[in-house]
């Protein structure tokens, strides 16, 4: 009876994502569905990642018993899923916030500046299903405040939008992230959106949208103010 060959000494090395995971546990850092966690991605792993999810995504088409070698509609479809989902639908989970250029309110501007609508695109994180919508800002700027270009804004948003969100989670970091830099007496933002998770399934009721909104500084304590800012924006929709 012959025996058994030596076990070997060579491992297969780890998934890069457990390699990241590790990375934000140490950190003692949240890597939720709609975190930013590019600080804990290091050069060169985004393409590691994108084939290790392309293999599991394989995994889900063969579980959903799809022929991807005889259908010529799925061959590359998991590779094309999971680069859908790295750099475009989720993309905001992976990159860094976009650059934006600050300038000082040289001239002391105190009067509502009301930016929008923002198309903004987003997956909700409990079905992955898109969400559409648009987003208005307003902000009461004082002559601390900085001032940042139009397009920011939509940049601004865009990274923000493009992770798993629900919509009321989604509008609340827009609103951290603008008064950490605009630092403005106030700020307001509305979002309106279609949400497909109610579309596809469930009830299947295109119909309904959802809307939401977060007031800060001086729109929450100054009810004309609040009220100057919703009533253009029901004249501009």
């Amino acid at each position: 009876m012959s025996e058994p060959p030596p076990p070997s000494d060579i491992t297969a090395p780890e998934p890069i994502s457990v390699t990241i995971r590790r990375r934000l546990q140490r950190a003692r850092k949240r890597f939720n569905a709609n975190d930013n966690i590019a600080a804990f991605v290091e050069p060169g792993e985004m393409d590691a990642l994108l084939t290790e999810v392309a293999g599991k995504f394989q995994g889900v088409l063969e579980s959903l018993v799809i022929d991807t070698e005889g259908d010529h509609n799925t061959q590359d479809t998991a590779r094309r899923v999971a680069k859908m989902y790295l750099t475009e639908v989720f993309r905001g989970r992976y990159a860094d916030a976009p650059p934006v250029t600050e300038f000082p309110n040289a001239e002391s501007l105190n009067e509502l500046m009301i930016v929008g609508p923002i198309t903004v695109r987003s997956a909700c994180s409990h079905h992955f299903c898109p969400i559409m919508g648009r987003l208005w800002i307003g902000l009461m700027p004082n002559e601390h405040s900085n001032l940042i270009g139009l397009s920011k804004y939509s940049r601004l948003a865009d990274w923000v939008m493009s992770r798993p969100q629900i919509q009321e989670e989604a509008i609340t970091q827009m609103a951290e992230l603008l008064m950490d830099k605009v630092r403005p007496d106030g700020l307001a933002i509305v979002m309106e959106a279609d949400h497909f998770c109610m579309h596809w399934r469930g009830v299947k009721d295109s119909e309904t949208k959802m809307i939401n909104s977060v007031m800060r500084g001086s729109f929450l304590k100054d009810k004309h103010l609040r009220s100057e800012f919703l009533s253009l924006l029901q004249q501009r929709k």
